[in-house]
């Protein structure tokens, strides 16, 4: 196991790329099951999950060639082979293997989920939507059996407005005979990034990134290529570490549009950021004032931006109130950041946030993927050194981070931890 060294007080400047977006390519990878041919997606990040998910692909027969940031599937030899638990435990993203299984083979077995902790997260509204395309959805064993004799299409209305849920339910839709009208569904754009695909393979859907979507079935799906959008919370992590230590940094293969309700928060506080077609260029000039945010569905605050604005918002003048209503047990890296001398504290579904405080290395845990972002922005800001163990969290989403920013001038690395750290972190 590795741990991240970050030395605070070090200027940033110069430019980074963002890669391929993680919560699409968790999507597009299963996606890939529904195609009768082979599947290229370009662009793809170099990350854990994409390669967790390339081996789950593996396990049920598929073929799967990487050559740098592309990726190649042929899913001609797939069988409906179950996966109980194992690697799908490692990522909550493989649900959508249960969407594009029971889409190709009208069956399918998934061990429960794994990924970050982040307090209740059901799958009622992704079964909602199977049963009403005409599958049985049974709990047996700690994983869930899906079956359908066929598929037909339905009227489905999400009671919560979900991601992953409006992706399974069209995953398993476009070989659903007749019409699907999925209501009330997530406008994201890893949603249209996903629909573009399923259309490039043959499929009939109009109104992603809307909330209404209509599905027409189709009888086969051929491969294509394809490439992914930009990350726009990767985009938004190095936008906001930018606004920390940033005199003057570009951030390269942007969509702007996606970050709108980010920019618009740090603008309010003072941060200078010019937007290009696809690049964004940021200029920390003020002092920071403190401003309040509240996570929404797309297009208000994303919640995976939550965490890493947080630790901004220490450097901030006045007080800032964060409220999460999209996951109200996102606030793991409060305690972590008071560890560092943050003045913060959490009431129900909000953290208040004092500033400005002056941050102090320290030896921080990583609960979560964006937890571990939050630690990386607040080790960029503290005095001395900041080491953060959980590191496997971080890898999960942000391509080659440690490069990235020692690219711009950060002096961060990995170690490898001794075995009394390892012994001590596990029983953390």
């Amino acid at each position: 196991m590795e741990k991240l060294l970050v030395e605070g007080g070090h200027s940033l400047n110069g430019s980074v790329r963002v890669s391929g977006a993680k919560n699409s390519a968790v999507a597009l990878l299963p996606a890939a099951i529904l195609a009768e041919s082979p599947v290229t997606i370009e662009g793809l990040p170099n990350i854990s999950d994409v390669g967790t998910l390339s081996q789950l692909l593996e396990e049920i027969g598929g073929t799967v060639q990487k050559q740098g940031q592309d990726v190649y599937i042929d899913p001609s030899r797939m069988i409906s082979m179950p996966l109980p638990n194992g690697k799908v435990k490692k990522l909550r993203a493989s649900y959508y293997f249960m969407g594009a299984m029971l889409g190709r083979f009208k069956k399918a077995v998934i061990g429960l989920p794994g990924g970050c902790h982040l307090g209740p997260r059901p799958i009622d509204q992704h079964i909602k939507g199977f049963e009403a395309l005409g599958a049985e959805v049974t709990n047996e064993q700690g994983a869930i059996y899906l079956r359908a004799e066929e598929l037909r299409g339905a009227r489905i209305y999400l009671d919560v407005v979900s991601v992953g849920a409006t992706i399974n339910i069209m995953l398993a839709a476009v070989k659903a005979k007749g019409k699907t009208i999925i209501e009330n569904a997530a406008k994201e754009p890893e949603i249209i990034d996903v629909a573009t695909l399923l259309t490039s393979m043959g499929a009939k859907i109009k109104g992603a990134g809307t909330d209404v979507i209509r599905i027409e079935g189709v009888e086969s799906l051929s491969g294509c290529r394809h490439t992914i959008i930009p990350d726009r919370i990767e985009a938004g992590t190095y936008t906001i570490m930018a606004a920390a230590k940033g005199e003057e940094v570009l951030i390269d293969n942007v969509i702007p549009q996606h970050l709108e309700s980010l920019l618009a928060k740090l603008r309010e506080m003072g941060v200078t950021i010019e937007s290009l077609n696809d690049q964004l260029i940021v200029r920390r000039s003020n002092p920071l004032k403190s401003v309040d945010i509240k996570t929404l569905v797309h297009p208000g605050f994303p919640t995976d931006l939550q965490q890493p604005f947080t630790s901004l918002l220490t450097q901030a003048s006045g007080t800032g109130v964060v409220t999460d209503t999209i996951y109200q047990a996102r606030f793991k890296h409060i305690d972590e950041l008071r560890r560092m001398n943050a003045d913060i504290k959490v009431e129900g579904s909000s953290a208040i946030v004092n500033g400005p405080v002056v941050l102090e290395g320290a030896k921080v845990k990583a609960s979560d993927l964006r937890a571990g972002a939050a630690l990386v922005v607040a080790g960029l800001l503290a005095n001395g050194v900041t080491e953060i163990t959980g590191l496997d969290h971080i890898d999960r989403g942000y391509e080659n981070i440690v490069e990235k920013l020692q690219d711009l001038g950060a002096n961060i690395w990995r170690e490898k931890m001794t075995e009394a750290e390892i012994e001590q972190f596990q029983n953390s």
